[in-house]
């Protein structure tokens, strides 16, 4: 065989070895996610906590928004709750709806990022007077 058969045929195994093993690293698919939307109009407080990281006081603000302001014309005006910026509705969005029914039936549990800052606080505990 050829010296440059032998360098193609080294750089394409190498390109086999080095997709394969980018591919076993990729991240998997998250968990299953529970499938349905909450109408933000209709829902109440206990169907709207079912959002990811929304609790009760949190779907009640909702809630008690509604009353005094109508309707939702659209799912973004969700951030004019308090609480409820810009990141909260990227986060909520899949869920969101201003028509139909409330079809999420479980709560969407997501997990939560962790921030640098809480990674360098955390101060190294002092040994105890017995272990000095």
């Amino acid at each position: 065989m050829r010296k440059s058969h032998l360098i193609v045929l080294a750089v394409i195994l190498i390109a086999t070895i080095s997709s394969a093993s980018m591919a076993a690293g990729a991240q998997p698919a998250p968990a299953s996610t529970p499938a349905g939307v909450v109408n933000i109009n209709t829902a109440d407080a206990a169907q709207l906590a079912m959002l990811p990281r929304v609790g009760a006081k949190a779907a009640q603000r909702i809630a008690d928004y509604r009353k005094e302001h109508g309707n939702f014309k659209k799912a973004s005006d969700l951030m004019q709750v308090k609480g409820f910026g810009e990141k909260s509705f990227e986060r909520l969005a899949a869920w969101l709806t201003v028509d139909g029914k409330t079809t999420l039936t479980t709560k969407v549990h997501t997990s939560r990022p962790r921030s640098k800052s809480s990674k360098s606080s955390k101060k190294p505990s002092s040994p105890t007077p017995a272990a000095r």
